[in-house]
């Protein structure tokens, strides 16, 4: 590998697949995204233990207000319950809680809970956990380009850095490996700017079934990988 990683530092996983996996059991949606985020924990536990350093989950997506209102409203809950429910743990383990995405939509209340998380988490450093919740990365790209045109930039001074810069993402390397569940192949308008030089894999299992053994055999996958970022393999 051209930079001599075995594991990745940042992985970012596109959580596809929960409303197939509660229909192959019989069961409503809404348990499908309830598995889905009860399976938050177990991941992120097992990829702190392998070493990775940034994790970020495509939570919510911009296009996702298209959805049911119940659907929409019931995501939005889950959110919630789940800073609730989770953030005190993810503090004890040594975990860094970021959101990334339009605060807009997630309400008074919610937008409350999730700087407070970020306010109590903010110092730890085991791992960076990310929740792109309201997020799409289309969206991002504009909202940096006009921060620069609000900000006076000159045309010669927009650079690839500066743009980076003005991105929610600012500070955090881009990722290695993008993961999206349930065999489906495309990512989905996911940090499409930081994504450029990302190793992908598909694996085909749904969201709610992605566990430790999957965590560490994409992370294995990752180790086989050449990234040569545009240039040539080495002798």
């Amino acid at each position: 590998m051209a930079e001599g990683l075995s594991v990745p530092r940042h992985i970012a996983v596109i959580m596809d697949g929960n409303g197939r996996w509660a229909k192959a059991r019989g069961l409503p949606r809404s348990a499908g995204h309830q598995a889905g985020t009860e399976n938050l924990r177990r991941v992120i536990r097992a990829a702190a233990n392998l070493g990775v350093e940034y994790i970020t989950f495509y939570a919510f997506s911009t296009e996702n207000w298209k959805r049911p209102k119940a659907e929409v409203d019931l995501l939005l809950q889950l959110l919630a319950s789940y800073i609730d429910n989770e953030t005190q743990a993810l503090h004890a383990e040594g975990a860094r809680l970021l959101h990334i995405g339009r605060p807009e939509g997630l309400g008074a209340e919610l937008a409350a809970k999730v700087r407070a998380a970020i306010e109590l988490t903010k110092n730890n450093t085991r791992i960076t956990v990310i929740l792109a919740f309201n997020y799409g990365g289309r969206d991002e790209i504009v909202q940096a380009v006009r921060k620069l045109i609000e900000a006076g930039i000159p045309a010669e001074e927009v650079t690839e850095e500066r743009l980076s810069q003005e991105m929610y993402t600012a500070g955090i390397p881009d990722p290695d490996l993008v993961v999206r569940t349930s065999g489906e192949k495309r990512t989905s308008n996911f940090l499409t700017w930081q994504s450029v030089y990302s190793e992908l894999a598909f694996p085909d299992v749904y969201w709610p079934d992605f566990d430790e053994a999957w965590v560490q055999r994409m992370v294995d996958e990752f180790a086989q990988r050449n990234r040569r970022y545009g240039g040539l393999e080495e002798d």
